[in-house]
């Protein structure tokens, strides 16, 4: 924290706006030097080998930063916003929940469709009335299982339905990648097609997410690890193990994206479904993907997917508005979206460290809360300086 609040001291007594649109960006690659401090930083520490860091707003990235390389040899490409990074988590929100919400544009589903209804194997269960809204908000009810190897989709099928617990659908909310399973599962069901190819077609490509992809092939050459057993790097191949089973497609895991990729993504939700004059979702969509649900008397804030205010919400940082909203991938991924203040920040890691869950989630919130100060308007830098007690 001593040397966060040094940084921001630094930032924030810098002049706000009174330059040149030329002077304003030198002053801002000068104060976004600190973002590169910290993640540096982050990699001295062992928290990181390397990241690749974005802030932009409607119109597009704003500022850029990529540190370090793909692997511990001297010889190994730096990493870019063209590598290619295992998100993890953040499939439920770049791809598993727009494609529900596509499939809601479409006409083919509702939010209050019952489990039941695309999945007969719970019709006469305890479990029959879930809704895709529960399962999208994680307020199923559901447990997490380990999937075999063998007929995967089946088996945790048939375990979802034996379980019994006091948890009632809408009742509590409890984070469970089993929500998402269920919901790429139902994509499959309800299109009529796998949910990797609805995604390309209905979401990443209208985007022009060229590089987004379930299953990367031999065409990625820049691909970023992930720490897998024995703390050894591997790329290309999903690290969740239940998305493995599962084929590499699945619902909660298994995407891999670029830092340039996901400039678009968030572009296009900060100008409300549009990108590059292509109006991927209607405004409507967006606007309901992104509402406020309350759970557990108003602690827990969520969207459809997405995460607005709960124990995950650690990328938000200090100086996000209430608005906002954004995801986590436990390979070391997040993504936070404000339309109030009109910034979103993005930041891929090669993840090293597991155990310290803590100081990872401290260093995406300085991430964020660093951004914010930088980027912000100067009506919002004021504050920030107000909040820090800074004559």
């Amino acid at each position: 924290m001593i040397i966060l609040r040094i940084i921001f001291l630094t930032i924030i007594l810098l002049p706000l706006s009174t330059h040149s649109n030329a002077a304003d960006d030198l002053m801002n690659v000068g104060r976004a030097a600190s973002i590169d401090v910290m993640l540096e930083n982050a990699m001295r520490r062992g928290l990181i080998s390397g990241a690749v860091m974005a802030v932009g707003n409607h119109s597009g990235q704003l500022y850029g930063t990529a540190q370090g390389r793909l692997f511990p040899d001297t010889g190994a490409p730096l990493l870019s916003d063209r590598t290619l990074f295992d998100t993890a988590s953040l499939t439920k929100v770049i791809a598993t929940a727009p494609a529900i919400m596509k499939l809601l544009e479409q006409g083919k589903i509702t939010l209050l469709d019952p489990l039941s209804r695309w999945f007969p194997e719970f019709e006469g269960t305890d479990r029959e009335e879930i809704t895709i809204l529960n399962l999208l908000t994680h307020t199923s009810g559901l447990d997490d299982v380990e999937i075999a190897n063998d007929d995967p989709l089946r088996h945790l099928l048939e375990k979802a339905v034996l379980q019994h617990n006091d948890a009632l659908p809408g009742n509590r909310f409890r984070y469970a990648d089993i929500n998402f399973i269920l919901l790429g599962e139902l994509v499959r069901r309800a299109a009529q097609i796998p949910l990797d190819s609805f995604c390309t077609e209905y979401i990443f490509a209208p985007n022009g997410m060229a590089e987004t992809t379930f299953l990367p092939q031999g065409e990625f050459a820049v691909i970023a690890p992930t720490a897998g057993q024995n703390n050894t790097l591997k790329a290309g191949v999903v690290q969740d193990m239940n998305a493995r089973r599962l084929g590499g497609v699945a619902g909660h895991a298994g995407v891999f994206t670029t830092a340039s990729d996901l400039n678009r993504f968030a572009t296009m939700i900060l100008n409300k479904g549009k990108y590059n004059g292509v109006q991927v979702f209607n405004e409507r969509v967006i606007t309901q993907m992104t509402s406020p649900y309350f759970y557990s008397n108003g602690k827990i804030i969520r969207g459809l997917g997405w995460d607005i205010n709960s124990p995950f919400s650690s990328p938000r940082g200090t100086y996000f508005s209430d608005m906002s909203f954004g995801h986590t991938g436990y390979s070391g991924s997040s993504i936070w979206i404000d339309p109030e203040q009109d910034l979103y920040v993005i930041l891929l890691t090669i993840r090293l460290d597991y155990k310290n869950v803590r100081q990872f989630s401290q260093l995406r919130s300085d991430i964020s809360t660093l951004a914010v100060s930088i980027f912000s308007t100067p009506r919002i830098a004021s504050e920030i300086a107000d909040d820090l007690k800074i004559p």
